[in-house]
């Protein structure tokens, strides 16, 4: 009786406070999608392992994911699927804002086949989520290793064997300006190890993220026209590095304009 009582008294506080300070929301919130996203990663591993390295065992934790989204005040959507590219492993490129891109991730995992992503082998050893990342098919690399250049050969013939699309951001850290950070150069020389086109997604600002703030909001998601990387060499990563950029900023600017748009007409429509 005690516990109960105890528990429905923390449910209350919680409540009130969710009502009446954005700050309660914002940690409230980041505590949720955390527990979520460890749990929904973690539990499905016994059926994981009945097809270990196959990346359809990340469609559970993906859904458990967009699930989420529900009690967190997202909505999302994507767009540009014809783009696609079509029987080839490809390197996807997306902008990097926040831990919520792994809702990007979930959105993107069941409509690209054969997803993966790259992690430094210590991840491995975090457990259970190493094996979890292990069994759908998470690509491991040691990123102190001296063979940089070995390193990223293998990882392009990994992509070529098994035909993966292989997500990465290229800023290379989480930025949540207006602005995309420069590119590293790590997913190019990987484009261009593996022989395979670079595919990249735009996803709109996190507007609705801020200083201790998590509004209500919609993550747009925009699949973009494949960049051909055959024949090009190393001599010509600075070129290629520019191109994906320069799409990239565009369309991120484009699809945050949509959104914020929108919002504002909402917010329009609610006060009349």
């Amino acid at each position: 009786m005690g516990l109960l009582l105890y528990t429905m008294v923390l449910v209350a506080l919680l409540v009130i406070l969710w009502r009446i300070s954005s700050v309660a929301r914002y940690w409230i919130k980041f505590l949720v999608f955390g527990l979520v996203s460890v749990f929904s990663s973690c539990a499905p591993i016994p059926i994981m392992l009945l097809r270990p390295r196959d990346s359809r065992n990340a469609l559970l934790p993906a859904a458990g994911l967009r699930a989420c989204c529900r009690f967190l005040g997202i909505t999302h959507s994507v767009e540009g699927l014809e783009n696609t590219v079509k029987n080839s492993g490809c390197v996807i490129l997306l902008n990097h804002q926040s831990m919520l891109d792994l809702i990007v991730l979930a959105c993107l995992w069941p409509v690209m086949d054969n997803c993966t992503v790259i992690s430094k082998k210590e991840v491995f050893y975090m457990q259970p989520f190493g094996l979890a990342s292990w069994l759908w098919g998470t690509i491991f690399i040691d990123r102190a290793a001296k063979g940089a250049k070995d390193a990223v050969n293998k990882t392009g013939e990994t992509i070529r064997s098994r035909k993966a699309r292989v997500l990465m951001f290229p800023e290379g850290t989480r930025n949540m300006s207006k602005k995309l950070l420069p590119f590293k150069k790590g997913a190019f020389h990987l484009a261009l190890a593996s022989r395979c086109p670079i595919q990249p997604v735009a996803v709109s600002r996190f507007s609705f993220l801020g200083n201790q703030r998590f509004d209500d909001g919609h993550i747009r998601i925009k699949i973009l026209p494949q960049i051909p990387t055959e024949g090009l060499t190393v001599d010509d990563l600075p070129k290629l590095m520019d191109k994906a950029y320069n799409i990239m900023s565009e369309n991120v600017d484009q699809i945050t304009k949509i959104n914020e748009e929108k919002s504002t007409n909402n917010c329009k429509l609610k006060v009349n």
